[in-house]
């Protein structure tokens, strides 16, 4: 990716590669974004969601002039140049972005490729008996001290990040811990590295790359390269960082052997987004991602402009001085020329405040007339999580129920829709459309359906007027249940002692087998946090042991219905040979006669499919309840002035659940208490937040999904999995996929494992996040990239580009992407 970063304040530890970004939690803000996309996906699916494409003015070097310096605006200063430290953030990438090595960027798919600027070749050599690597690099390549980029800063680079030397201060060190040894091969320019063991991502390593200056010591790791680097291998230099400004300083590179940077220099300058509209006004910028209210007002100011009114007649129509009639000018005059002197000295007072404000805007709206606003989807999807370490969303039912009440087409369609982008949610967890591993397995939880959302909640005893009946009164199929229990007691008791004789052998083995894949049920059926596979039912509560105080209940028969059916789903979409061998998946199934029905999901557990809706009954809206017990969910958003989308969300959120009886408790705070006292804390039941898209989803997206492990004291170690659901059997998916090297086969275990996810129902995507830019009209190859990384050397001005000129380009372009008419 080409940032990283928690731009609206939530924070969270950072991944080392910036074009991952799967390890950082971003808030969503207001957005407003139209660009040109085309359909694509892994496997030509019809339903799949549209690829955006970039949205950067792509021009030809030679018609890019030479000499400049570009004034973008970042989020804050970086607080450390080490992109693989905990607290790096997105200016850190950007700087790495520009002057240090980077073996593969993304592109405009999210497909690594190979950059020739560093490597010549990179490849899998060996498989057996261990997988080797055999990087041969660039050989005009060199750090800005003169020595060549080698086999040197390989090792380096790997000790410090392997975790082995616990005294350096990383982030994660995912993949380095795989590599056995790093050889030198013919020469320092061929470096051969050997894996203990498989690794399918290896082209995630070595990005960026530091020189051995910076890696070569726990001192230098932790604090020589917060605020300078050694040395650097880029288009551009570190020239300096302002520590009173904050504005980092980069400069041609005179070493650079690839094409050489158009711009003299780039001049990143700390800009909060609540302030860019007003920079960008008095043009002190000429390049900053923005929100919807800015890129509104620049498209009006360009509107105006190709209506031939400047910015006073602008003002008089839509600005401070839009409220001014004819009448009130008039009655504004007379008070000012008055013979009451104290009423005329505070109108007079008034009327050069308000001509002070006229002229502001005026002014503004003539330099963000100079301004294009560049749109594409951001490799970024916002998502609804669930936090299922306690409460009532610790039971799966309830959160299935949660999640087939939100209509994630209507929440896409009110953000996305009216800004004229395509409104399909995201189908996966993993990928995004375009992407090879991105399949929509949204199936394996199922759409929208507010009868079936009911019934969950009733099956898991949350029914109308439960809040009212005394503790431990049941309901829904927990009394039926109950009644059953008590009124065949007897006969089930007689009927069990000759079974468990002849089956505990067959149930020991199949108890086992479940174990070593890692799919095992917990505790023969309980619903646990994490537990994806119902097991055997029992017709009775189970017991605690004595002097526990605790008492365990089982699933009631039609919850084990509803979990069956979504593991089905799940299964349904594993085509690997085991699958085929063991008879199961869709591959099995498909080899075998059956009769053929149409796919409508699985069947509701309240009526046999097809039975008409009831009609709607007295309490169908009536809050929910269970053991005296209100149903409600306490949801936590942002209260930031770049979240206001987000609230409007969260809001469309709360009328869908409050449509099933959940009432949620909405709880509005701070951005920079959002992620660090809430989310990562675990201080929430829902809340809104997005996670940046990745290329190898096998290495990135594991933490963000592992299954929660209990610490010695009593906690959960949770990684990044802030909603605290997960499987053994995921966790195996992913191990699976980041150890073949088998490309297909790793796609398909991605795939695999997002469809489990869905299945546990711990988070929700709805919507991929739209990416605005505002940039000067003469600015090139800089803007909206996407998922591809940014070519600082490429970025630069036009040529001959005249303020009229430019001028005209920008009415031309945002007519283009918003669809407006000139009047």
């Amino acid at each position: 990716m080409s940032q990283i970063g928690a731009p609206h304040g939530g924070t969270c530890p950072k991944s080392p590669r910036s074009r991952t970004l799967r390890t950082v939690a971003t808030l969503t803000s207001a957005v407003l974004a139209v660009t040109a996309l085309a359909g694509c996906s892994a496997d030509d699916d019809a339903d799949a969601a549209p690829v955006a494409v970039q949205d950067n003015a792509p021009t030809p070097r030679d018609l890019v002039a030479d000499g400049g310096t570009l004034r973008w605006a970042v989020d804050a200063a970086p607080t450390t140049l080490n992109a693989f430290q905990a607290d790096a953030d997105a200016t850190t990438s950007r700087i790495a972005g520009a002057v240090l090595p980077a073996l593969y960027t993304l592109d405009q798919r999210g497909r690594p490729q190979r950059n020739p600027d560093y490597l010549e070749s990179a490849q899998v050599v060996e498989t057996e008996p261990k997988q080797v690597v055999l990087y041969k690099l660039n050989q005009q390549a060199v750090w800005s001290d003169g020595r060549e980029i080698g086999a040197p800063d390989f090792v380096a680079q790997w000790r410090a990040l392997s975790g082995r030397d616990t005294a350096y201060w990383t982030a994660r060190n995912s993949g380095y811990e795989r590599i056995e040894k790093i050889e030198r091969g013919k020469n320092d320019l061929e470096v051969r590295v050997t894996f203990s063991k498989p690794y399918a991502d290896w082209q995630s390593l070595f990005t960026p790359l530091y020189p051995k200056q910076v890696m070569g010591s726990p001192d230098s790791f932790n604090d020589g390269a917060r605020t300078t680097l050694k040395a650097t291998a880029g288009p551009f230099l570190l020239k300096s960082a302002d520590a009173k400004s904050g504005d980092v300083t980069l400069i041609r590179n005179p070493r650079w052997w690839g094409q050489a940077a158009k711009l003299d220099t780039v001049v990143l300058k700390p800009v909060p987004r609540a302030d860019r509209a007003d920079a960008l006004a008095a043009g002190t910028l000429d390049l900053a991602e923005i929100d919807r209210s800015t890129a509104e007002r620049i498209s009006l100011a360009l509107k105006d402009a190709r209506a031939g009114r400047n910015g006073a007649q602008a003002a008089l129509a839509h600005g401070p001085g839009s409220s001014i009639t004819p009448s009130k000018a008039l009655k504004s005059w007379a008070l000012a020329h008055g013979s009451d002197e104290e009423k005329a000295e505070e109108v007079r007072a008034a009327r050069k405040k308000n001509q002070e404000a006229i002229a502001r805007y005026a002014s503004a709206q003539d330099t963000l007339a100079r301004y294009v606003v560049r749109k594409s989807l951001e490799p970024a999807y916002t998502q609804l999580s669930l936090n299922g370490e306690s409460g009532p969303l610790s039971d799966e039912r309830v959160r299935r129920a949660v999640a087939r009440a939100i209509d994630r087409q209507e929440l896409a369609e009110s953000v996305l829709k009216p800004l004229g982008l395509p409104a399909k949610p995201p189908g996966s967890h993993l990928a995004l459309a375009g992407q090879a591993a991105y399949k929509d397995s949204s199936d394996a939880l199922g759409g929208q359906d507010t009868q079936e959302a009911r019934a969950l909640l009733a099956d898991a005893g949350w029914v109308p007027g439960g809040a009212e009946q005394p503790a431990g009164t049941k309901a829904g199929s927990e009394a039926e249940k109950k009644e059953g229990t008590e009124k065949g007691a007897s006969e089930k008791k007689e009927a069990e002692k000759p079974a468990k004789s002849t089956a505990t052998a067959p149930a020991d083995a199949k108890k086992k087998s479940d174990e070593a894949s890692g799919d095992a049920p917990s505790d023969e059926g309980l619903y646990i946090v994490g537990d994806d596979k119902p097991g055997d039912r029992r017709a009775v509560p189970a017991q605690a042991a004595p002097g526990t105080g605790t008492r365990v209940l089982t699933p009631a028969p039609a919850a084990a219905l509803q979990g069956a059916a979504l593991q089905a789903r799940a299964e349904a979409l594993d085509t690997r040979p085991e699958a085929l061998e063991a008879g199961t998946g869709s591959a099995a199934r498909a080899g075998a006669p059956q009769a053929v029905k149409p796919d409508r999901g699985a069947a509701g557990a309240y009526a046999p499919r097809g039975t008409a809706a009831p009609a709607a009954v007295p309490g169908a809206q009536q809050a929910l309840g269970k053991d005296g017990k209100a149903l409600s969910l306490r949801f936590v958003l942002p209260s930031g002035p770049g979240s206001e989308s987000l609230r409007t969300v969260g809001d469309r959120i709360v009328r869908m659940l409050d449509a099933v009886g959940i009432r949620t408790e909405v709880t509005k705070v701070p951005d920079e208490s959002f992620f660090k006292d809430h989310i990562a804390s675990g201080d929430y039941d829902l809340a809104l937040y997005s996670w940046p898209a990745s290329a190898f989803p096998a290495t990135d997206a594991r933490p963000i999904f592992a299954k929660p492990e209990p610490a010695s004291d009593g906690s959960l170690m949770v990684e990044q999995n802030y909603s605290r659901v997960g499987t053994d059997r995921i966790d195996q998916l992913f191990d699976q996929a980041a150890g073949t090297l088998d490309e297909e086969e790793a796609l398909e275990l991605v795939r695999q494992a997002d469809a489990r996810i869905w299945a546990a129902a711990g988070s929700i995507p709805l919507y991929q996040r739209p990416q605005l830019v505002a940039a000067r009209a003469d600015l090139v190859n800089a803007g909206a990239w996407g998922f591809a990384a940014p070519r600082y050397q490429d970025i630069g001005f036009e040529k001959d580009a005249s303020p009229k000129k430019a001028d005209k380009k920008a009415d031309k372009r945002t007519g283009e992407k918003t669809g407006e008419k000139a009047d």
